[in-house]
């Protein structure tokens, strides 16, 4: 099974936010290669899941967190749907709040398969 990681230090963040990004309207996504693990048989997927102070109290920012990350976590049973050679930040939006579960997967979905048609 694969380990989710996130990321630790501002200049590791700051490294991923220069590159590739795809909008939607629930949530941002960022990604770049991966510059934290030199090793190609890693099991690990670094990415971290981010939220606005504007977003709303720490109730719901955390489960637009919980959200994301589960479907990260479905995600990644699927075998090709998240390349582990990429280092990713996901910037929640206010929107995942009230969106259906189902709704939020296939747009990650779709977002991580446009993400993947164009490399870097």
């Amino acid at each position: 099974m694969t380990k989710l990681e996130s990321l630790k230090k501002s200049s590791h963040f700051a490294k991923v936010l220069k590159h590739r990004v795809v909008n939607g309207d629930c949530f941002t996504i960022y990604r770049t290669k991966n510059f934290l693990n030199k090793k190609k048989e890693s099991k690990k997927l670094y990415i971290s899941f981010v939220m606005r102070k504007k977003t709303g109290n720490a109730v719901k920012r955390n489960k637009i967190k919980r959200k994301l990350k589960a479907i990260v976590q479905k995600l990644l049973k699927i075998n090709s749907a998240i390349n582990l050679n990429y280092v990713y930040v996901i910037f929640g939006k206010e929107r995942a709040y009230k969106e259906y579960y189902d709704s939020l997967f296939e747009k990650m979905k779709k977002s991580f398969k446009r993400m993947d048609s164009v490399r870097l």
